[in-house]
């Protein structure tokens, strides 16, 4: 049994990467070298030019504020425009505008830049995921946008360790400087390449819907807000919380900086592996019941930041919040191209990502101003409650409803 497991799955692994998904794994991953720097050194940031709490919760804010502002009018370029040039945008706008922070001398200056950053960034995740899913069969949506996921997070885990070590020797400008012109290359070349598998594989995504698909007017149903809500909801709380994990690091076990933003890379390394699990549950489970269940751990786990001290039980914390954040992402993106129609997906995963990211970008100075007045412990015990209580009131519309995107097996 265990046997036809494992070369069930590699056959699925085969399958996907076999046709463009790889490409995607490696957009992912040049689109979010720079923005994977901000937060890991953030500490550096904050000593060079003396912030406190709040203050360094605008730097986070400067580019999640923008990053969400543009997701709504780049998903809707993209089912109108088609998806290349925005994802084209995307890598070598957020490099070009990191070459700039790293050349930036004030705070306000890089608050600018950041802002660039985050209005360029746009476009890339409303326009991928339909372009993925149209690659492969509706079988294996989840796990295919689960792999994507890996490239995101492979820069995650890989820029803080890289971005740390440059920051050392360079300090933090020499990071975004020196890996931000690479990219840019990068993005001019992936922009041909990418042309090129559209042609040749057809996955430009049709002007209008099918006719076996919903009607527009008749997908959004209570459930689906239900869902999008939750799922929302729980990413920016969590976001606007894990902002602070390094400092937290910093001033309450008194780790060095480095040693911090390296700390970082447990969270996003999860999306090497969690995610193509997430992603391959909600294929064969539904995208509801492993939300659902993620949402509930979320809860639990930012409490625990309170009490877990600091070592291996911490750096196993750090591996659970990764995994909940990298669980999410492909379920709830294999749900909203499973249920809403072909022609309105990229509108609506803007939106989706407009409330994550905006959300984030809303709370993380809140969290800040939260921390400077009551410390650390309050802020990760009210984001725990609140993540329950909306779990358990998004849960009570979501009982009966089952994802359509289900895997059938044979």
């Amino acid at each position: 049994m265990i046997h036809s497991a494992v070369e069930t799955a590699g056959l699925i692994v085969a399958r996907v990467l076999s046709g463009v998904t790889w490409l995607f794994v490696v957009s992912h991953f040049s689109h979010h070298v720079i923005t994977a720097l901000v937060v890991p050194l953030l500490p550096f940031i904050r000593n060079d030019f003396s912030l406190d709490y709040t203050q360094s919760g605008l730097v986070i804010s400067a580019f999640t504020l923008s990053y969400g502002i543009a997701q709504m009018p780049a998903g809707w370029l993209a089912d109108r425009l088609g998806p290349q040039k925005l994802i084209t945008l995307s890598i070598t706008g957020v490099a070009f505008a990191g070459l700039l922070m790293g050349l930036s001398q004030t705070y306000i200056l890089m608050i600018c830049f950041l802002i660039l950053m985050g209005l360029c960034g746009g476009g890339y995740h409303p326009s991928a995921p339909p372009l993925i899913s149209a690659s492969v069969k509706p079988e294996n949506r989840g796990f295919a946008l689960g792999c994507h996921v890996i490239g995101g997070s492979a820069s995650y885990f890989l820029s803080p360790l890289i971005g740390a070590y440059i920051a050392t020797a360079l300090g933090w400008r020499g990071a975004f400087i020196s890996l931000a012109i690479p990219t840019i290359i990068f993005g001019i070349i992936f922009h041909v390449v990418l042309g090129r598998k559209i042609t040749e594989n057809g996955m430009q995504q049709p002007t209008e819907a099918k006719g076996s698909e919903k009607n527009a007017s008749g997908g959004f149903y209570r459930p689906i807000l239900a869902f999008l809500i939750l799922s929302t909801s729980v990413s920016a709380i969590m976001t606007s919380t894990i902002a602070f994990i390094p400092l937290f690091i910093v001033d309450h076990f008194g780790v060095a900086e480095k040693n911090a933003a390296a700390l970082m890379a447990l969270v996003y390394s999860t999306g090497l592996w969690a995610a193509p699990i997430g992603g391959y549950l909600s294929d064969r489970l539904g995208s509801i019941p492993v939300i659902v269940a993620i949402c509930f751990i979320s809860g639990p786990t930012m409490f625990l930041m309170n009490i877990v001290p600091y070592g291996i039980g911490f750096a196993m914390l750090l591996l659970i919040v990764g995994s909940i954040i990298m669980i999410r992402m492909p379920v709830s993106e294999a749900y909203i191209v499973g249920e809403i129609p072909q022609q309105y997906r990229s509108t609506v995963l803007g939106v989706y990502f407009f409330c994550s990211i905006e959300g984030g970008g809303v709370l993380t100075p809140v969290m800040g101003g939260v921390m400077d007045h009551f410390g650390f412990f309050s802020g990760f015990a009210i984001a725990g409650a609140v993540i329950v209580i909306i779990t358990l009131i998004c849960s009570f519309f979501l009982r009966e409803k089952r994802s359509s995107v289900v895997s059938k097996s044979h």
